[in-house]
């Protein structure tokens, strides 16, 4: 298990893809190469597994094997990078859709309030968008959105207005500069609760997430041969919903579509009708565990 992320429900995952020794796999979000590492341990010498990571930190993490296919490249073109290297379907598809451990904790990446560091926030580190470029040019409309649809906040006009109001006398450059602008409205018993909401809206925003989920989401669609299974561990409702009405209904809005005989079809069959949560003692021993859901499904 490596130091770098901890995988999140690692044996009710790779199990439910049931998975083949010859089977050719993707593992979709790369991280530390946990779940990585028990696929290929359940393969077979002419198995394949194709990985992704826009992280270039987590690639360094991956073993020397032949039958590991690395793609530096943003999960969203999975199927056209499936069809690059040379396979027109996969047997099983597997997306853990967590902030890595190591992200989480890299104090200069951003992603934490528990840090005094820059707003950075890019899982790319090529990718040109900040957090401190969206706090410091977004429009006050534009950020209330992106705290309400992302954040979920109540007090997504608040906070958009008084960022506006802070950047005014000075740029919001680092999670310091961000805390202060914010602290006349961070409720007393929960703070580090309103704070998580505020940093997963921008880092959502940054990193362009549920756009590149449902780009997914199609993507994989397009690549599982009949019979794959499709295993997605989320993490917030946002993400949880897209992934749910996908299974249900093929589409991110969860619309029924119909034959022309007015049959509601969809391309998966759920293989758990509800989503497996950890455990109690995976919770005790890595507390970002709590908040996972994992769905599966099997392509028609």
């Amino acid at each position: 298990m490596s130091a770098y992320h901890v995988p999140v429900l690692l044996k009710e995952s790779i199990s439910s893809l049931d998975i083949k020794p010859d089977g050719i796999y993707v593992d979709a979000t790369f991280g530390g190469g946990g779940h990585s590492r028990e696929i290929l341990g359940r393969l077979g010498a002419d198995g394949r597994l194709i990985a992704f990571d826009q992280d270039e930190e987590a690639l360094a993490n991956a073993p020397e094997d032949d039958r590991l296919i690395l793609v530096h490249g943003n999960f969203r073109f999975v199927h056209n990078f499936v069809r690059y290297h040379g396979y027109d379907e996969v047997d099983g598809i597997l997306a853990d859709l967590g902030v890595s451990s190591h992200q989480f904790d890299t104090q200069d990446r951003g992603f934490s309030f528990r840090f005094s560091a820059p707003l950075d926030m890019r899982m790319n580190q090529q990718a040109h968008q900040t957090a401190e470029e969206i706090v410091n040019s977004y429009s006050e409309e534009d950020l209330e959105k992106i705290f309400r649809l992302y954040g979920e906040l109540d007090s997504s006009r608040k906070v958009a207005r008084l960022i506006v109001s802070n950047r005014e006398n000075s740029p919001i450059r680092s999670t310091d500069d961000l805390g202060r602008a914010l602290e006349s409205i961070l409720p007393k018993f929960s703070e580090h609760k309103y704070l998580a909401k505020v940093y997963q809206a921008l880092r959502i925003e940054v990193n362009g997430e549920m756009d590149a989920l449902e780009g997914f989401m199609k993507g994989a669609t397009r690549s599982l041969k009949s019979g794959g299974r499709f295993a997605v561990i989320t993490y917030h409702s946002l993400e949880d919903r897209i992934v749910k009405n996908f299974f249900k209904a093929g589409n991110a809005e969860g619309e029924p579509q119909r034959s022309l005989t007015g049959i509601e079809k969809s391309p998966y069959i759920l293989v758990n009708k509800k989503p497996v949560l950890p455990e109690e003692e995976e919770i005790a021993s890595n507390t970002r565990a709590r908040s996972a859901k994992l769905r599966t499904a099997e392509k028609r």
